[in-house]
C-alpha cells in the first residue's frame, strides 16, 4: 500500500491508497518537535486502531511546507518502513507545467492540489484550500498551473481580531443565525465568517474575469465544508483532494 503524508502549517493529514482506493485517513496536530521515533509511535498505534501493521506500506511519498518536519517524517520511512520516500519539491515529474515567475516558489501542496483537480475535472479550474492560509490556484484548460493568490486563513484572522482588540473574546468559528448579530460573540462570528464568504466569492469572481472563461471552483481544506454552502462561487467540495494530488504524482515517478 502506499502512504501518502501531506504537513501543513496547522494539521498532518496521512493516507493509506491500495491501488486507487482511499482506505484510511487521519488528521494530526503538526508538531515541529515530533522526532521521527515519536512520529513512529503515533503512526503505530493509528495503524493498530485500523488493523494495520508498517510492513503493510510499500511506498510513501510526501508534501511538506515545514521544513524540520520532513525531516523527521524521513526518519520514521527510513528507520521503521525501510523506504525512502518520494518528496514533493524541485525536480519531481507532476505533469503539469508552471507558469510562475519562479515556480520553486509555489507551495507544494498547491501544486499537489492543482495536478489532483486537473485530473478530475479536465478543464479550468479554481481550487480553493482552506487550510493556515487560503490558498486561489488557478488551472488553465490545458493544464498548466497559471498561479494564484494567498490570503490569512480564517483561524489566523480570528486570532488577530483576539489578540489585537484588547476587550474581544476569543471566539469559535461558526455561521452565526443571522448577519445583525445581538451581542459580542455572535457579532465577531458574523464578521469573521460572512466577511470571509465575501472575501472568498470576490477572489475568486476576478480570478474568472482575468481568465475569461467559465472555470470549475474546488475547495478543499478543512473549513471548506463549513464555508462551501454559503458560498456563490464554489462548486464542489473535496476534502481529499490533496491525498489523491499525492497519490497521482507518486504515480508518475514509482519509474523515475
Amino acid at each position: 500500500m502506499l502512504l501518502v503524508i501531506d504537513v501543513g502549517n496547522t494539521n498532518t493529514v496521512l493516507g493509506l491508497y491500495r491501488g486507487e482506493e482511499l482506505v484510511r485517513s487521519w488528521r494530526l496536530h503538526t508538531d515541529k518537535a515530533r522526532t521521527g521515533d515519536e512520529w513512529a509511535m503515533t503512526v503505530h498505534e493509528l495503524f493498530g486502531l485500523a488493523g494495520l501493521h508498517f510492513p503493510d506500506v510499500d511506498d510513501v511519498i510526501i508534501s511538506c511546507v515545514v521544513p524540520p518536519v520532513l525531516f523527521a517524517l524521513e526518519e520514521l520511512c527510513r528507520e521503521y518502513f525501510r523506504r525512502e520516500p518520494c518528496v514533493v519539491g524541485p525536480g519531481i515529474r507532476t505533469g503539469m507545467p508552471i507558469l510562475y515567475e519562479n515556480p520553486r516558489e509555489v507551495g507544494a501542496d498547491r501544486i499537489v492540489n492543482a495536478v489532483a483537480a486537473y485530473a478530475r475535472k479536465r478543464r479550468s479550474l479554481i481550487v480553493v484550500d482552506f487550510g493556515t492560509a487560503t490558498t486561489f490556484d488557478v488551472i488553465s484548460a490545458r493544464g498548466e498551473y497559471l498561479g494564484g493568490a494567498i490570503s490569512p486563513g480564517l483561524v489566523i484572522s480570528a486570532e488577530a481580531l483576539y489578540q489585537r482588540a484588547s476587550k474581544l473574546p476569543r471566539v469559535e468559528i461558526a455561521c452565526p443565525p443571522q448577519v445583525i448579530a445581538k451581542n459580542t460573540v455572535t457579532s465577531m462570528q458574523s464578521g469573521l465568517f460572512y466577511g470571509y464568504v465575501g472575501l472568498v466569492d470576490g477572489i475568486v469572481a476576478r480570478m474568472k474575469q482575468e481568465l475569461r472563461d467559465d472555470p470549475c471552483v474546488l475547495a478543499t481544506g478543512g473549513l471548506a465544508g463549513l464555508i462551501a454552502p454559503y458560498s456563490q462561487s464554489i462548486d464542489e467540495v473535496d476534502p481529499d483532494l490533496t491525498l489523491e494530488g499525492l497519490r497521482i504524482i507518486f504515480e508518475r515517478n514509482k519509474s523515475t
